[in-house]
């Protein structure tokens, strides 16, 4: 039961922090939206500092159970292929939901990265994982030669990264595909070619 409460407050406080912003979240508004008593919070989360470093790792979890689900459900086993639609997972979501929201974590870099060491800190290591599962897929995309024996990994994981985010944040900000579809044009028709 108490770990019920606790995936709760981080799922209602989820929805609620993509929608606004870390800082726009209050306290209040999670609990009654979560329908939960202001003890339960501080029961499971120390302080809201406590919570939003929390939410990163919900939002990472979340993130990665999606995308794997997606990928799998597709039955591709081209590395390629699985990268593709890694990221157009993440384009189809933002566009169903009318261009609002973006990345969790990337929203979350953006707003907390400068002002708070532990959520910087924090949100490093969960880059750090994504940009992981990337250069495994490169590996594997370079072992079933769709990739060039000499590419570095590594530095194409980075340059991947980057260019998902912002092809995110300029989705968010033009509210169309056309960031998305130049996305697909450079990395899947020329970097990655």
């Amino acid at each position: 039961m108490k770990t019920n409460i606790k995936e709760k407050i981080l799922a209602t406080g989820a929805d609620i922090v993509l929608k606004k912003g870390y800082h726009h979240t209050g306290i209040q508004e999670l609990l009654k939206a979560a329908g939960i008593p202001k003890g339960s919070f501080y029961f499971y989360f120390g302080s809201k500092e406590a919570f939003g470093i929390e939410l990163i790792d919900y939002y990472s979890k979340l993130i990665s159970d999606s995308m794997v689900g997606y990928v799998n459900e597709k039955g591709v086993s081209s590395s390629l292929e699985r990268l593709r639609l890694m990221f157009d997972w993440s384009f189809k979501v933002l566009e169903m939901n009318d261009f609002k929201g973006g990345c969790p974590i990337g929203n979350l870099s953006l707003e907390m990265a400068d002002i708070n060491e532990s959520f910087r800190v924090k949100l490093d290591e969960t880059i750090t994982g994504i940009k992981r599962q990337i250069t495994a897929l490169l590996e594997s995309a370079r072992a079933e030669k769709e990739l060039d024996a000499s590419a570095n990994v590594d530095a194409l994981s980075e340059f991947l990264f980057s260019s998902w985010e912002g092809t995110l944040l300029l989705m968010k900000v033009t509210k169309t595909t056309s960031p998305q579809d130049a996305f697909f044009d450079m990395i899947f028709g020329k970097v990655l070619k």
